[in-house]
């Protein structure tokens, strides 16, 4: 029925696909709104050419970004003045820096060897809220109790992938991965 509603109606079509699109943050737009709550953090303020040094991205990319997170309520701007981030927006900032910084202490504490930077970029726009919260309680827990990082080192060294298979085909191993 909805199939037929939508072919019917193209142009209403691609209004409801805009409208869930802008639904959610994208990828691109979670890393900005990370990159514009860190610099805010860092000097008080954020200019447009500020965040395109940072992220190394052409001036007018980052308007086009600038524009998008105006009209989602997370930033505010005005052309040619700082941009601020609005209660959303330092919102969705605090947890977006959590959870990267949140991912990276998980990953070296449980003896990540290689690449974690990179890991942390190909899951953290993945991985969930409540994913987080467990994975946040597990360092707390492995903190807590050193032992069982010692227990989870040896366990390592005698399980390092399944069927002892290196996997070094996988995109993953894309990412620098050099034993």
């Amino acid at each position: 029925m909805w199939l037929a509603f939508f072919q019917v109606n193209k142009k209403l079509k691609k209004g409801v696909y805009a409208l869930l699109k802008n639904r959610f943050l994208t990828e691109s737009m979670e890393d900005y709104l990370e990159m514009f709550y860190r610099i805010i953090q860092e000097q008080g303020y954020i200019r447009p050419i500020d965040l395109s040094k940072a992220i190394k991205v052409k001036p007018s990319s980052v308007t086009r970004m600038i524009q998008k997170l105006d009209e989602a309520k997370f930033i505010t701007y005005e052309k040619y003045r700082n941009i601020a981030l609005t209660a959303k927006g330092l919102s969705y900032g605090h947890f977006l820096v959590w959870r990267d910084q949140t991912l990276k202490n998980f990953l070296y504490l449980v003896k990540a060897s290689t690449g974690v930077e990179e890991q942390v970029e190909g899951i953290e726009h993945y991985i969930t809220p409540p994913t987080m919260s467990i994975i946040r309680n597990l360092i707390l827990y492995f903190t807590s109790h050193p032992e069982r990082i010692k227990e989870l080192e040896a366990l390592h060294k005698e399980n390092l992938y399944p069927d002892n298979n290196d996997f070094k085909q996988l995109r993953a191993w894309l990412f620098k991965h050099h034993n």
